[in-house]
């Protein structure tokens, strides 16, 4: 991705949060030049890479295969001693158009929330013993206290205040339903790790590699500097 279109996606996310009366931690304001003078003080947000997240896997289509997000807090299960929090918050933001790639987790569940915005459309696949999907049985879904059994491969609609919790090796993706407009969404999870804990279906990237063509507006959660 162009710095560019990271730095217009980090605005664009900075202002449905703010439509929304959803107000950020004081780590997602500073500027990269502060990132650069602050001490051990701050290392939970790098360690538990809090913050910022643009990513297009990969692929180079931000709008269409893409979105952004905020990891609010997290733990971190290779420091469990350091960083003891078992659980994680995510803020997402998705443009009608862009997509989320199909992928389960080995390790952590969550809700996904719809906060605002227009409707979300998660599609959601069991995985056979081998990992790869199962495009035949049915699946079991829990929403909003409410438990209920569909087809392989259906979206699932969340409307402002609806929630889905995604187990442990469901496939999901996610989409905007066309006309409804940009989403904020919440995930609240077990401990997220974006770097071991993501089986893709097909496969992608995770982190984008950046291209330079002007000064970023915020870092990302995995750019920060060493302490000082």
């Amino acid at each position: 991705m162009k710095r560019s279109e990271i730095n217009k996606a980090l605005r664009e996310m900075e202002a449905m949060c703010e439509k929304y009366c959803c107000y950020l931690p004081p780590f997602c304001h500073f500027a990269p030049a502060l990132w650069q003078t602050l001490g051990h003080g701050y290392d939970e947000v790098r360690d538990c890479m809090l913050g910022w997240d643009i990513t297009d896997y990969g692929l180079g289509k931000f709008d269409e295969v893409g979105f952004s997000l905020i990891t609010l807090r997290n733990g971190n299960r290779s420091m469990a001693d350091k960083y003891p929090k078992v659980y994680a918050e995510k803020l997402l933001y998705l443009k009608e158009g862009q997509y989320a790639p199909n992928h389960f987790h080995w390790y952590k569940t969550e809700d996904i929330i719809n906060r605002g915005g227009g409707n979300v459309l998660i599609r959601v696949y069991n995985s056979l013993p081998d990992e790869s999907i199962d495009r035949q049985s049915p699946v079991t879904v829990h929403t909003d206290g409410r438990t209920c059994t569909v087809p392989a491969g259906t979206r699932i609609r969340l409307t402002p205040g609806e929630s889905i919790h995604i187990q442990q090796y469901l496939y999901h993706d996610f989409t905007v339903e066309p006309g409804t407009g940009p989403v904020l969404l919440g995930e609240v999870s077990q401990c997220n790790d974006d770097n071991t804990d993501n089986r893709f279906e097909p496969p992608v990237g995770r982190f984008p590699a950046i291209e330079e063509d002007e000064p970023p507006y915020r870092l990302l959660c995995n750019e920060y500097p060493a302490a000082k």
